[in-house]
């Protein structure tokens, strides 16, 4: 079952934001981590021909050609001097998409997503797909606790207009 939730609470989601919803829940009986037992990139590649259809460009691989950079700092002559991958980024560049799988918050590769897609130039949402349960833990409600905890406080202002947690 793909849930989501949209932080902050109080904003409803954009348009582009439910499309990216559609695109999950379009395979969510494929991907529902309480019957299947998915890597993340089997996710993406299940989720991919959606959100490619929803102007997104996704990941198709691990070669570099295969990934998607997201500029993070420019240097002389406007070079990109760093940049972050991304699963996936909307064609205007201001969607990022991570999905993730065990590691989500075992290794809180969530923290890392969450980290980048603030450093990404001119991205002004994150999604973040991740299990409903792995193994004998609730991720989705492990990284949503998180998030709610980091709106609520209000202590950590983020360049980001919103963050969708999604799931599956």
């Amino acid at each position: 079952m793909v849930r989501y939730q949209f932080f902050p609470r109080s904003r409803g989601v954009t348009t582009e934001i439910q499309a990216v919803i559609d695109c999950f829940k379009s395979v969510e009986e494929e991907i529902d981590s309480e019957h299947m037992d998915l890597k993340s990139n089997d996710v993406l590649k299940l989720v991919r021909p959606f959100l490619e259809k929803s102007n997104f460009v996704v990941e198709t691989g691990k070669k570099t050609e295969e990934k998607i950079d997201v500029p993070v700092l420019f240097g002389q002559d406007n070079k990109i001097d760093k940049f972050f991958y991304a699963d996936a980024l909307s064609n205007d560049g201001r969607i990022v998409i991570e999905v993730e799988a065990g590691r989500a918050t075992e290794n809180n590769q969530f923290l890392k997503d969450l980290f980048e897609a603030c450093m990404m130039f001119e991205v002004e949402y994150l999604v973040l797909a991740v299990r409903n349960v792995y193994r004998t833990h609730y991720d989705f409600d492990i990284v949503y606790n998180f998030l709610e905890t980091l709106y609520i406080s209000n202590r950590l202002h983020l360049p980001l207009k919103g963050i969708l947690l999604i799931g599956y």
